[in-house]
């Protein structure tokens, strides 16, 4: 059976390329949005991923704003654009995944380098550019994967995106469970495990359930990047630790 899941998988990819090439020149942004949208979800059925998604009353994730997670898989891009497309900024070696590398630069992701300050500096510009052009752009703060009940400090450089455009920082928490709310190994993306095998275990595993969480936007007027990061990630912790029940 994984080998149909691999076959049905390379299948989509091949389709999402040539929308890419063919389609997205020709599109606006809200066509390409609704692409990104019905892509993302199909790729997570075919993954055996399901999506359950909790929205405290009274959160607006329908204004511009810089939204901030923690970083689990590959699959985090994905699960969070099933539910409203963003810009993402990611790290470069994402770039050269196979298909899926090109699929998010097509997409709008913006790929950083590790350590390049000058990078950073460039992005930062877009960023604001973006936020201010009514997009939504989003980023992991981490700056790379971690395991599972972990969530490693947070940079803070692009948080200041959000200060100089005058928008709220905007946190989600990913997890990823079994049936019986566990939290899923088969989901974890860190060491040595490569891309190709990430793949293959969650095409075998077929019982994932993401969890996405929207947590209350964080002001950023007079606030400082850091001070930013830190509430991100403290609210992140917090919200991962407590393990709310899914709102479907």
């Amino acid at each position: 059976m994984r080998a149909w899941y691999l076959l049905r998988l390379l299948v989509h990819l091949a389709a999402g390329l040539a929308t890419c090439v063919v389609v997205f020149p020709l599109a606006d942004s809200r066509r390409r949005d609704q692409l990104v949208r019905r892509w993302s979800v199909k790729l997570l059925r075919i993954c055996g991923v399901q999506v359950r998604t909790r929205v405290p009353a009274g959160i607006d994730d329908s204004e511009p704003a810089l939204i901030v997670s923690n970083h689990i898989s590959w699959l985090d891009i994905f699960v969070i654009n099933a539910r409203q497309p963003c810009r993402f900024v990611a790290k470069s070696d994402i770039r050269d995944w196979p298909l899926v590398g090109f699929l998010c630069e097509k997409a709008g992701t913006v790929f950083i380098a590790r350590g390049r300050q000058r990078d950073v500096r460039r992005i930062y510009q877009g960023l604001v550019a973006s936020v201010r052009g009514g997009e939504r752009v989003a980023f992991f703060p981490e700056g790379t994967t971690a395991t599972q009940g972990t969530v490693l400090p947070f940079h803070a450089n692009l948080f200041e995106a959000a200060i100089e455009a005058g928008v709220p920082v905007h946190p989600y928490t990913v997890r990823y469970v079994d049936q019986a709310g566990e939290l899923h190994a088969g989901a974890d993306f860190v060491g040595d495990t490569t891309f190709a095998q990430s793949v293959m275990t969650i095409l075998a595993t077929r019982d994932l359930i993401a969890e996405v969480t929207l947590l209350p936007p964080i002001p950023t007027a007079n606030a400082h990047r850091r001070e930013l990061a830190d509430a991100a990630r403290a609210a992140i912790a917090e919200a991962l630790a407590a393990r709310p029940d899914p709102v479907l």
